[in-house]
């Protein structure tokens, strides 16, 4: 196998032998009811049967009995990971687009005007890094979108954490996900299909956010002469919540996927995307969290949700769901071939959940995060059972999940400097300080620097800020300004963006008030399943289901 950059872990990640049962994923489902995987350099060795014997150079490597059900890592495709600091905002009434919820004044207050003041703030960077990273780790997610950075000399790079990253892979044989468009936005759909069609990888775009029309047209506009659409294999659209049956035939037939986001999509507008239609149009299917302040907290809750959801309306398979969220969502990567299924050659990266009994697919989608004993990222154990971490050789920070002592490794040789000895339970206390007073830095964050401080930060580049994406240009096309016209004559975008406010804005000191961090599991919220249950748009069957599956 030809060798390849692995600049965050070690050169020589330890000789592993797990057993338990070994679920997959791979083109057949096998299920290996007592199996063994074997790993090294952070590469699957072997995934065999017990009783096979040992492959060359673990004959004097023992074995660790998990007493568990061994999966691929889990992978997120639609996370604004910054935002998974801010608790789960109560939706105010039903909308039917994004330009509508983006524009209400509670939004602003609970949301935006919070995110642009932590992110205003140097010092709460390294503490935002170090508590979603170890959030999405805790829930199995081992793949997810990055975290954007930026400096006063306008570079822009990605947080570098042990989570991989599918927008910076640093890795040769996984290439990164296209988000950005060179200096403009695509002006209409003939450019952007030649964008498209430049793109060797997938191209994730958020599309048709809502359920109204004028959401729909967002998806129509790709459209630019009778059956030529900007779409191609490359074309991967998030939410894709409007379309309707014959759209879903056309972005099947133009080789696109989507990622559904069903909880977001009920928090927001009271129901989510037609994917029956999507599946029987024969439209690859992936699964993302979207972000805690309207939506799943993990992806051991979407897998709730979109379960609940398809039973139903008699929809997918649990094995079909726990696909979307591992082999198919690979698959949209084009990292099939190192990710999202359990075999030899491949990377690493799995997790591990209590018990060997039922469906090993109902398993993973009722699991809370105190069922998961270990998530390991290419061949590092990173998140565990404190007595399987320190048995496997990985001893890091302690903590508790639903009563069950858990350990947290972050340690790598090329650690981002952003994060360098920041204990996860250093960075909950910043936050949660930090939110209790997010008024004071807000005023602290409009206090106008000295010249001479600006002019010496500007020069040196030295601090780094969020770049957030849904507030700030990040140099990332969500929304491509393509020409249809609205009402009015506005372009869709001009149609679905225009401005929050007449005037001028409001102070963020005057739109802010203090915060709850959002807690990083379900299983240690007693306030959440309640919270929930206040939630106007979200079907009572999704709410009774949950409180059902958490309990």
């Amino acid at each position: 196998m030809a060798a390849r950059k692995k600049p965050f872990d070690p050169a020589d990640s330890p000789r592993l032998a797990l057993e338990g049962r070994i679920v997959t994923m791979n083109g057949a489902f096998k299920v290996i009811a007592r199996g063994r995987i074997y790993t090294h350099n952070g590469d699957i060795v072997a995934v065999q049967d017990a009783a096979a014997p040992a492959p060359a150079g673990f004959g004097n490597t023992a074995v660790t009995d998990t007493g568990g059900t061994i999966y691929p890592g889990l992978i997120d495709l639609h996370n604004h990971l910054p935002y998974n600091v801010l608790p789960l905002w109560q939706v105010p009434k039903k909308f039917t687009n994004r330009g509508q919820w983006s524009r209400h004044a509670e939004y602003h207050s609970k949301i935006s005007a919070p995110m642009q003041t932590l992110a205003a703030t140097p010092e709460l960077l390294a503490a935002i890094c170090r508590y979603v990273e170890a959030k999405a780790l805790i829930g199995g997610t081992t793949t997810s979108q990055g975290i954007t950075l930026a400096n006063q000399a306008g570079i822009r790079r990605y947080f570098k954490g042990v989570v991989r990253n599918v927008e910076a892979t640093d890795d040769e044989t996984l290439p990164a996900v296209s988000t950005r468009v060179p200096d403009v936005a695509a002006r209409d759909a003939q450019a952007f299909l030649a964008r498209l069609k430049k793109e060797k990888t997938c191209y994730l775009l958020h599309l048709s956010e809502g359920l109204d029309p004028t959401a729909r047209r967002a998806f129509e506009s790709l459209q630019f002469a009778p059956g030529e659409w900007a779409i191609t294999p490359s074309l991967c659209g998030i939410h894709a919540a409007a379309l309707k049956p014959p759209d879903f035939e056309i972005l099947a037939a133009k080789g696109g996927s989507m990622v559904w986001s069903p909880f977001s999509n009920m928090l927001l507008y009271g129901g989510t995307a037609d994917v029956a239609a999507a599946k029987a149009a024969g439209v690859p299917i992936s699964l993302g969290c979207d972000w805690a302040p309207s939506g799943s907290r993990n992806l051991l809750n979407e897998l709730k949700v979109a379960h609940l959801w398809s039973e139903a309306h008699a929809i997918f398979t649990p094995r079909e769901l726990v696909a979307m969220v591992t082999r198919n969502a690979a698959g949209l990567l084009e990292w099939d071939s190192a990710l999202g299924s359990l075999a030899a050659a491949k990377r690493a990266d799995l997790l591990l959940i209590d018990g060997v009994s039922g469906d090993p697919y109902l398993q993973l989608i009722r699991a809370k995060e105190s069922d998961l004993s270990l998530v390991m990222i290419n061949g590092i154990a990173r998140f565990g059972a404190e007595t399987l971490m320190r048995a496997l050789g990985f001893v890091g920070e302690a903590l508790e999940v639903g009563g069950a002592r858990r350990m947290l490794y972050f340690a790598h040789p090329a650690a981002d400097t952003l994060v360098q000895n920041l204990s996860l339970s250093a960075a909950r206390e910043a936050l949660k300080g930090a939110l209790r007073s997010l008024p004071a830095l807000a005023r602290k964050a409009e206090r106008p620097k000295l010249m001479s401080e600006a002019g010496l930060a500007r020069k040196s580049g030295s601090t780094w800020r969020l770049a957030l994406d849904e507030v700030l240009d990040t140099g990332v096309d969500l929304r491509p300004n393509l020409p249809l016209r609205g009402a009015g004559g506005r372009t869709l975008r001009a149609a679905m963006m225009r401005p929050l406010f007449a005037a001028a804005p409001p102070k963020l000191s005057a739109a802010v008030a203090p915060l709850a961090i959002d807690r990083l599991t379900v299983v240690d919220d007693p306030d959440y399943l309640d919270a929930l249950d206040m939630q106007k748009n979200v079907p009572a069957m999704i709410k009774e289901g949950l409180r059902d599956l958490w309990s």
